[in-house]
C-alpha cells in the first residue's frame, strides 16, 4: 500500500450503519486512518469528489470489536507445544498418546510441554495426573498447561527439575495438590507459573519458540481475531519477552489489530524508572496498563469467595488467595501511585473487596490522575455493597463476555444454580451506570465476539439451562460492551468504539442485522470484512487479505 493509497480519502456505504453514537447515516467518509465525516452518500460525495467508494453491499457496518481482554501472546508458542484442546484429544487416552508421539520424537532430557488442556471436556479428565504423565515417558520431564493458565499437570521429572517433591510446601498463592500426601502432579496459581515459567529474572524452565517462530504464531492468532470481526485486543499479560514480541511483529507488519499491552506487574519498576505510563504508544501498540493478579480461575473453581463452593478437586473451599493482602495493597498503592491504570484479576467476592479496599486506600492516599480509570478483570461474583463501591470509585469491570454460554455446567457444578446465576453481572452493573468492557479471556473461552454477544442476550448455557435471565442485556447494549465499553476500559474512548468523527476508521461489517435477528442467532451472524484504520484486514471472500 502507497502512502497515497493510504491518506486518500475513502467514501464506505452499507445497508445499514450502526455507529454506536445514535445516528444511523448513509456513508461514511475516511481520510487516512480515521473518520473525517458522516451523513448521506451525496453530502459526501459533494465534500469528498476525489474519494475512492467502498460499497459494502448488504453488509452492516459497525464500530470494530474490541476484546479488552484476552492472552494472543500465551498462544504464539511457535508450534512448540502440543494441542490437547477438547477437540484434537477428547480422552485420558488420547490426551497420553499425544504426548507420548511427541516424546518419541524428542531427544531425551528435553521437554514435552501440551496446552490448552479441559479437565471438565476431556473425558476421564481428573485421570491426567503425574501417574499419567510418568506413563508418557520417565525420560522427559513431562508438563500440560491447562487452558486457564491457573493450573498444570507434571509427571515426576518435571517436579524434580522444579524442585517439588514430598517434602515442599505450597508456595505463597499457590497450591501442590497431593493424595495422602503424595504430590499428585496438579499444580495451582503460582505453584506452577512460578516454578515453570520463570519468576522476576529466572528464566522459564519449559522451552521457549524462536521469535520469528512466535512472530509467524501471532501473525496467525490475530488472523483468526480479524476472521471473527475484531480490531482491537488487549494482552492481559505481558512479560518482556511480550513486549519484544509485539515489537518484532510490529516491525514485521504482522500487527493486523490494534494492540494494548497489559505489563505484569513483576516487571512495573524498570517501566516506571523509564518515566513510563499507561497510555504510552501510539493507537496500533500501546502500554494499557499494569496486570496483577489476587485469585484463581471462576471456570476452574478455584476464585476467592466469602462463602465455600464445591472446587476444583470435588471438596468444600473458599477458592485461592494468589497474592497476600500485604501485597495487593502495596502494588496497588505503588502503581496508582505512579500515574499508571491497574488491571486486577478478582473473580471472587472477597477477591473483589480486597481490590477494592487497597484502590480505596491509595486514591485517598494519591488523588487520581485526570482520566486515571482502574479495572478489575472478570469481576465475577459481586453483591450490591461491591457494586456501589464499584460505582463509586469508577473503576471499570472487565467480565467474561461467554462464559455463562460455554462454561456455564462448571459454574453451576462449583457454585450451584443460583450463585452462577449471578456471575458475570452484565445488567447489574450497566443498571448502576456502571462502564462494561467486553473480554472473552481468550483461549480460555470462545474469541467470536458474536458468540459473546449471543451469550450476553440469552444468558443460556450449552446445556439449554438459563443461568440469570435478570442479567440479559439487549443486543444493542451488548454491541456496546464490546465496543465503546471496551474502548473506556483502554482509555482509549476518544478514538475508538463508535463511528464518528475524528475516531479511528476501525470497522466490522457483518452479513445480517445483529439489532434484529433473534439473540439465539447471533453466534451465526457471519463477518464478511474488517477493516483497521479504513484498511482491509480480512474479507470472507479471500479469508485475508
Amino acid at each position: 500500500m502507497s502512502p497515497s493509497s493510504a491518506s486518500r480519502a475513502k467514501i464506505f456505504s452499507a445497508r445499514r450503519i450502526i455507529t454506536m453514537n445514535g445516528d444511523e447515516p448513509e456513508a461514511v467518509a475516511t481520510l487516512g486512518e480515521r473518520v473525517a465525516a458522516v451523513g448521506t452518500r451525496r453530502e459526501l460525495r459533494d465534500r469528498f469528489p476525489d474519494a475512492a467508494d467502498v460499497d459494502l453491499g448488504s453488509g452492516v457496518l459497525l464500530p470494530g470489536f474490541d476484546d479488552a481482554h484476552a492472552h494472543p501472546s500465551v498462544l504464539a508458542d511457535g508450534g512448540l507445544y502440543v494441542d490437547l484442546a477438547p477437540p484434537v484429544t477428547g480422552s485420558a487416552e488420547e490426551v497420553r498418546r499425544a504426548l507420548a508421539e511427541r516424546a518419541a520424537r524428542t531427544p531425551e532430557g528435553e521437554w514435552v510441554v501440551g496446552h490448552n488442556f479441559d479437565v471438565s471436556r476431556t473425558e476421564d479428565g481428573r485421570a491426567v495426573d503425574r501417574a499419567l504423565l510418568d506413563r508418557v515417558s520417565t525420560r522427559h520431564p513431562v508438563l500440560i498447561i491447562h487452558y486457564s493458565y491457573h493450573g498444570a499437570v507434571a509427571n515426576s521429572r518435571a517436579l524434580a527439575a522444579a524442585g517439588y517433591d514430598e517434602t515442599t510446601p505450597d508456595p505463597v498463592g499457590g497450591e501442590l495438590v497431593r493424595d495422602g500426601g503424595r504430590l499428585t502432579g496438579v499444580l495451582y496459581e503460582r505453584a506452577w507459573m512460578e516454578g515453570y515459567l520463570g519468576h522476576g529474572s529466572r528464566p522459564p524452565l519449559v522451552p521457549q519458540p524462536t521469535m520469528d517462530a512466535r512472530v509467524e504464531s501471532l501473525r496467525r492468532m490475530l488472523a483468526r481475531m480479524n476472521a471473527a470481526g475484531i480490531t482491537s485486543v488487549t494482552d492481559a499479560m505481558v512479560h518482556p519477552a511480550d513486549w519484544a514480541l509485539y515489537q518484532a511483529a510490529r516491525d514485521a507488519g504482522a500487527l493486523t489489530a490494534r494492540v494494548g499491552m497489559l505489563l505484569w506487574y513483576e516487571f512495573f519498576e524498570p517501566a516506571r524508572a523509564l518515566g513510563m505510563r499507561t497510555g504510552f504508544g501510539d493507537p496500533t501498540l500501546r502500554f494499557s496498563g499494569v496486570k496483577m493478579m489476587t485469585d484463581g480461575a471462576v471456570s476452574g473453581g478455584t476464585c476467592l469467595c466469602r462463602a465455600p463452593y464445591l472446587g476444583a478437586l470435588g471438596e468444600r473451599t473458599a477458592g485461592i488467595q494468589v497474592m497476600p493482602d500485604e501485597e495487593i495493597a502495596e502494588v496497588v498503592h505503588r502503581v496508582h501511585a505512579a500515574g499508571s491504570r491497574l488491571a486486577v484479576h478478582a473473580n471472587g467476592d472477597l477477591a473483589i473487596a480486597k481490590v477494592l479496599d487497597a484502590i480505596e486506600a491509595a486514591s485517598a492516599a494519591t488523588p487520581p490522575r485526570p482520566g486515571q480509570t482502574h479495572r478489575i478483570e472478570h469481576c465475577s461474583v459481586v453483591d450490591p455493597e461491591l457494586v456501589e463501591r464499584i460505582r463509586r470509585l469508577g473503576v471499570i469491570p472487565v467480565p467474561f463476555g461467554a462464559f455463562i454460554s460455554y462454561h456455564g455446567h462448571n459454574l453451576v457444578r462449583h457454585y450451584g444454580t443460583e450463585r452462577a446465576a449471578r456471575i458475570s453481572p452484565h445488567r447489574t452493573f450497566r443498571d448502576a451506570g456502571i462502564t462494561v468492557a467486553g473480554s472473552s479471556d481468550y483461549p480460555c473461552g470462545p474469541l467470536e465476539p458474536l458468540f459473546a454477544l449471543r451469550s450476553m442476550t440469552t444468558r443460556r448455557a450449552q446445556d439449554g439451562t438459563v443461568l440469570g435471565p435478570d442479567q440479559r442485556l439487549t443486543p444493542y447494549e451488548a454491541l456496546e460492551v464490546y465496543t465503546a465499553g471496551s474502548a473506556a476500559a483502554s482509555g482509549e474512548a476518544e478514538d475508538k468504539g463508535r463511528v464518528t468523527v475524528g475516531r479511528l476508521a476501525d470497522f466490522t461489517v457483518l452479513g445480517e442485522d445483529p439489532l434484529r435477528v433473534e439473540p439465539e442467532a447471533l453466534a451465526d451472524v457471519p463477518v464478511l470484512s474488517t477493516w483497521v484504520g479504513a484498511e482491509p484486514v480480512w474479507h470472507a471472500d479471500s479469508e485475508s487479505v
